[in-house]
């Protein structure tokens, strides 16, 4: 097997892969040594825009961050952005390049993993070390044929593997064995071991289970992992409802509408996570509750998201709120919704045909085969003219139809999305709108704050990242890894 690669594949999604590709990412970077994330194939609604103009995952630009490196279309070469249950935008380097439903799809797999491959040579030629992610679990044993995403990308560049299990939720012994039983035999013989992950207790009495671990499948325990609190990496796709302890006075009710195509969730991090922001996600069959501010998110099936928001009853409590004097924010399809129109003639999204919006801004948007993609850096339009930095991500393009102020201004000359006439809604396709701390504070002071402190959220992950690779590097038993990999780590 190859010693200048390691993979991470997981017994289930969440168990900690992402997390566990970062930080080692960020281990061997910090040992000034040229390292690269790469995950084949990802299906998320969370994406980046890459220094290449291109569109990755949004977990694969977090690794990269880690490494050091810009983001680019090489570190995830296959993303699929699911529009519906059972189909999904296939984008190919960055691009996209069509939309397959599920079987489909599989008969487009050889295609796809031949850029899977190109990307892999680029980076095993350019990067001393390349950090594997695979995606979901590889024991999905309909989903073994043609596989591209874990052990059918291991086995096919010769690739070691790592499996990790989330003990936090229970039968972390039945995950990995299973999981181990259910691979053929050359896939077995190329799993390296076990990373336990979430581990929180006295690891004294986990011992016994860890012995038994080995006994029964030859193959060690190459960590255990702290359950590390209050962590602020972007997740990979589930929407973070957690709230952070040691939060001060709050000063401002935010809510933010999760319907079920939410895009780029991530935007709103900033919020949830702001000590003097009391923020919530508001789901399926609850009532708006009363609230300084309410944001709509981006979306990947516009006129499906807005139909079922309909049908939950909040257009009539988003009037409501306008009419009391509540702020709104819409971001990239929010923003979409807010205006008077939203038409699809291509069928982009869905079926074709158009939608009336929510009727809130002089605005009419129509869903067009280019996507936009661009990072983003300019001044938002209000007092001091804040800094604001974020990217752009959308197939919508938006014509405005009435008087309204635009709402902020980008350093090529550009302006983007408008304030409406009476100043209570922002819309706008800037994502990242909420990450710069001028442009936050800001933010938080139109939507009524006052006594608002500077938090940077960049500087916050910068300092878990360390925190996350401080904990990874003391938990791994490295020897193990070596003679396990028969490669050497330079640690």
């Amino acid at each position: 097997m190859i010693s200048n690669a390691l993979m991470v594949q997981g017994t289930t999604s969440d168990a900690g892969k992402s997390t566990l590709v970062a930080a080692l990412c960020r281990i061997l970077a910090r040992r000034g040594l040229r390292v690269a994330p790469f995950k084949p194939q990802n299906m998320a609604l969370n994406s980046a825009v890459t220094v290449d103009g291109g569109e990755i995952g949004r977990a694969q630009a977090v690794q990269a961050w880690a490494c050091g490196l810009p983001a680019h279309i090489d570190f995830n070469p296959v993303l699929l952005k699911p529009t519906t249950d059972r189909r999904a935008q296939v984008i190919i380097h960055g691009k996209a390049a069509l939309d397959l439903d599920a079987r489909a799809y599989h008969d487009y797999k050889p295609r796809a993993m031949a850029a899977v491959l190109e990307s892999w040579q680029r980076l095993t030629e350019r990067y001393d070390y390349v950090l594997v992610e695979g995606a979901g679990s590889p024991a999905e044993i309909n989903l073994r044929a043609r596989d591209i995403a874990n052990m059918g990308f291991a086995e096919t560049v010769d690739c070691p593997v790592i499996l990790v299990a989330d003990i936090d939720r229970g039968g972390v012994f039945a995950h990995l064995v299973g999981t181990l039983e259910l691979l053929s035999e050359s896939e077995r013989a190329r799993v390296l071991g076990f990373v336990i992950n979430r581990f929180r207790g006295d690891i004294a009495l986990l011992q016994p289970g860890l012995d038994w671990l080995c006994a029964r499948t030859g193959k060690p325990v190459l960590g255990v992992l702290p359950y590390l609190h209050g962590l602020t990496l972007e997740a990979e796709d589930a929407i973070a409802k957690n709230e952070l302890g040691g939060k001060s006075e709050k000063r401002l009710k935010v809510i933010a509408l999760a319907y079920p195509r939410t895009s780029n969730h991530n935007d709103l991090d900033p919020l949830r996570l702001h000590p003097q922001v009391d923020f919530s996600w508001i789901g399926p069959g609850q009532a708006l509750p009363a609230a300084d501010l309410i944001v709509l998110p981006g979306s990947k099936a516009v006129r499906a998201d807005l139909a079922w928001l309909r049908e939950q009853g909040w257009d009539t409590a988003i009037a409501r709120h306008l009419r009391y004097g509540g702020k709104l924010i819409g971001l990239c399809g929010g923003y979409q919704m807010l205006g008077e129109n939203v038409a699809d003639p291509l069928a982009l999204e869905g079926r074709a045909g158009s939608s009336r919006g929510l009727g809130h801004l002089p605005l009419n948007t129509s869903l067009a085969s280019e996507k936009q993609l661009r990072n983003l850096s300019g001044t938002l339009n209000l007092p001091g003219a804040p800094a604001l930095r974020g990217y752009e991500i959308h197939q919508g393009v938006s014509q405005i139809t009435g008087a309204h102020e635009p709402a902020m201004r980008f350093d090529d000359g550009r302006w983007d999305g408008l304030f409406s006439a009476d100043g209570q809604i922002l819309g706008t396709y800037c994502h990242g709108l909420f990450d710069h701390p001028e442009a936050l504070a800001a933010l938080l002071v139109w939507a009524g704050a006052t006594g608002i402190e500077p938090v940077d959220i960049a500087a916050r992950r910068a300092a878990d990242l360390e925190r996350l690779a401080d904990a990874v590097e003391t938990a791994l038993d490295w020897d193990s890894l070596d003679s396990a990999g028969r490669a050497h780590w330079p640690l």
